[in-house]
């Protein structure tokens, strides 16, 4: 071993140690190096650290025998009863799409990423499925249906997690499908899981999709999913799936509220265009921007109701004023310092919480996936933002899968020193997005997403 791999061993082997005892006891001259070294990073290569340091999260943290990402991962091990072992659908599904972005951009080689991507296709064979929808939560040792949180009645399909997987099986096939046989063979398993999804049974036979179906408490929780919020991607998923299908009405009915969706109401001078699940008239958290477009592309997508971009584009914006506007004097809110989103949350007692942050719930918290995946909405405002959160605030933020999840300067200095599957995956895919378009381009290739976007009567961009 040369002096420069000695080197490399005994930084890795410390950053090691340091996030095994909970993360804080990295010396403050190597990370003063580290950020010192990397001060003044060009765009590219500063993309580059975000992206691969966060793909660790979906790549070396994974949970080992599913493969699958772990709904969160705490380095410091301080987790609660069976965290471990709790893997999520939906955040696997980024987890899926960042893996493809990541063996594209060279950061994981490409035979050992198919292998995984088999891995975890077999592993979602094996898991109970109601209709051929994946629970919320899955035991990723077990591939048991693991309840989701404290809701006994959350035990069986959940159908807008599902969609956010399925949009990365629909991604991976159209990655591997002309590759070699290996490749090919794995893209057949994402292909079969995502056509037998039973998408009519989740309407229950009625103009909408429902959100829940329990074998043992059927449609009881009675959640219709109705516009505006992270959900778009779960009507165009139902209505392209090429055995079952909705109804175009069952958009338009339920979704759409029957076209009562719109709005002429503005924020900050911006129309909001669509009426978001909120109570005020700021728009929502930020994840709405994001969680249904990591494979849709919203540019040149447009319905009777909206067009995307610009929906997106104003959602951005109206987050960013808002942290301009500040009504609280917030410390933590700067031109460089902003996003709203669900994520960890600083409790009134200083311990970590969960909350969705939006204009309506403002805790003086930032979560750095708001202000990061919206980078393809607002390229200016999110690039300070990153640079900030990696440079100014590095010591703070920067940990082994890329920026904590929530951090905020109000009475001190404070951060959640954990990461969660929802919040890294967006980071890594709309970076790519903002870069390449690379995910964008595979999911709008299928054939049967161009068959529902233009069964729902979508303009697309080709």
């Amino acid at each position: 071993m040369n002096n420069s791999n000695v080197l490399i061993f005994c930084f890795s082997l410390l950053i090691f140690l340091s996030c095994k005892d909970g993360g804080n006891d990295q010396t403050s001259t190597s990370k003063d190096a580290e950020v010192k070294e990397n001060k003044e990073l060009s765009e590219e290569v500063l993309l580059d650290t975000v992206q691969k340091q966060t793909l660790k999260y979906f790549w070396d943290f994974a949970e080992p025998n599913s493969g699958m990402a772990r709904e969160r991962y705490h380095p410091n091990g301080d987790y609660a009863k069976n965290d471990p072992d709790i893997v999520t659908t939906g955040g696997s599904g980024f987890g899926l799409m960042a893996i493809i972005a990541g063996i594209e951009r060279g950061f994981i080689p490409r035979d050992e990423a198919v292998q995984r991507l088999d891995k975890i296709a077999t592993f979602l064979e094996e898991t109970p499925k109601y209709h051929g929808a994946f629970p919320h939560w899955i035991n990723g040792r077990t591939a048991g249906t693991q309840e989701f949180g404290s809701d006994s009645k959350d035990n069986g399909g959940d159908i807008v997690e599902t969609s956010f997987l399925a949009q990365g099986f629909i991604v991976v096939r159209q990655y591997l499908q002309d590759g070699n046989e290996e490749e090919k063979a794995v893209a057949a398993k994402f292909d079969k899981l995502w056509q037998n999804i039973d998408w009519e049974w989740y309407t229950n036979n009625k103009n909408g999709i429902f959100w829940h179906w329990s074998p043992d408490y059927k449609f009881e929780k009675n959640f219709m999913i109705e516009g505006y919020n992270e959900c778009l991607i779960t009507y165009i998923m139902a209505a392209s799936s090429p055995q079952h299908a909705i109804k175009p009405e069952v958009y338009h009915q339920g979704w759409a509220r029957g076209g009562n969706i719109t709005t002429d109401k503005k924020a900050y001078g911006i129309p909001l265009i669509l009426k978001y699940n909120t109570v005020g008239d700021k728009a929502g958290p930020l994840f709405w921007a994001h969680y249904s477009y990591l494979g849709l592309n919203p540019k040149g997508l447009s319905d009777r109701y909206a067009n995307y971009l610009d929906l997106n584009v104003n959602h951005s914006k109206i987050n960013y004023e808002y942290a301009q506007e500040n009504p609280n004097n917030s410390k933590t809110y700067t031109k460089n310092s902003w996003g709203l989103t669900a994520s960890y949350t600083k409790n009134e007692d200083g311990s970590v919480g969960y909350a969705a942050h939006s204009p309506d719930d403002d805790r003086a918290v930032v979560s750095p996936t708001a202000a990061v995946s919206s980078i393809p909405y607002t390229p200016e405002e999110s690039l300070r933002a990153i640079r900030y959160f990696y440079e100014d605030q590095h010591d703070l933020l920067w940990g082994p899968a890329g920026f904590y999840d929530a951090f905020s300067l109000d009475g001190g200095d404070w951060v959640a020193e954990r990461y969660l599957a929802i919040d890294q995956g967006p980071i890594i895919v709309m970076i790519e997005n903002y870069r390449s378009g690379l995910i964008w381009d595979l999911f709008m290739s299928a054939p049967e997403i161009q068959q529902g976007l233009k069964k729902l009567e979508f303009s697309y961009e080709k």
